[in-house]
């Protein structure tokens, strides 16, 4: 996208983002490839455990480092807006009044997949976040048990994409990057 694009898209997000507020329930905006979505946010207890899970380990294993979740990532460089399950980053690197983290700070992204639209972690996210230069992507998937470790960002023929990616179950114990997470408390869907 050239930087007038992004800067269109850029407004319109702005004006959803807007209209996400005014909403009842709780909503997010993100984009893809020129296309801009308005996701309802419906986390389920087992969704939010599993997040508590690894914010929990994160911020145990690495004090240095913030783990959050529910809030805008914009990417500068391609305009592409997410708003992960949960990130981290290092803290010292992150405005803490900013609307938005520049993905390029970002150390580790964890989606746990939603029942309604799980195309949106499984595919999107997968091409998406190495574009946005997230080096870890690990996608949870409370249906089945399955967890896989997303890593090495790079290019190649098919474009820039994830060329390592690791599958786990619930209940392994998964290392990505600096750290080394205990799935055992875990939580899949009914």
């Amino acid at each position: 996208m050239s930087p007038e694009q992004i800067k269109r898209m850029r407004e319109v997000v702005d004006h959803v983002s807007d209209y996400a507020e005014q909403l009842e329930k709780g909503w997010k905006v993100e984009t893809t490839d020129g296309e801009v979505k308005l996701v309802m946010m419906s986390p389920n207890l087992p969704h939010t455990t599993n997040v508590d899970a690894f914010r929990e380990q994160i911020r145990e294993q690495t004090p240095d480092v913030s783990a959050v979740n529910d809030t805008d990532m914009t990417d500068p460089v391609t305009g592409l807006e997410k708003v992960p399950d949960l990130m981290a980053f290092p803290t010292a690197d992150v405005d803490p009044q900013a609307e938005s983290v520049d993905p390029r700070t970002v150390l580790l992204v964890v989606e746990i997949v939603s029942k309604g639209n799980p195309k949106n972690d499984l595919v999107t996210k997968v091409e998406d976040y190495p574009r946005m230069g997230i080096p870890l992507y690990i996608v949870v998937d409370p249906r089945d048990g399955a967890i896989v470790v997303h890593s090495e960002p790079k290019e190649g023929p098919d474009g820039l994409r994830y060329r390592s990616s690791v599958p786990y179950e619930f209940g392994d114990t998964v290392p990505a990057g600096r750290w080394t997470f205990d799935t055992s408390g875990l939580v899949r869907y009914r």
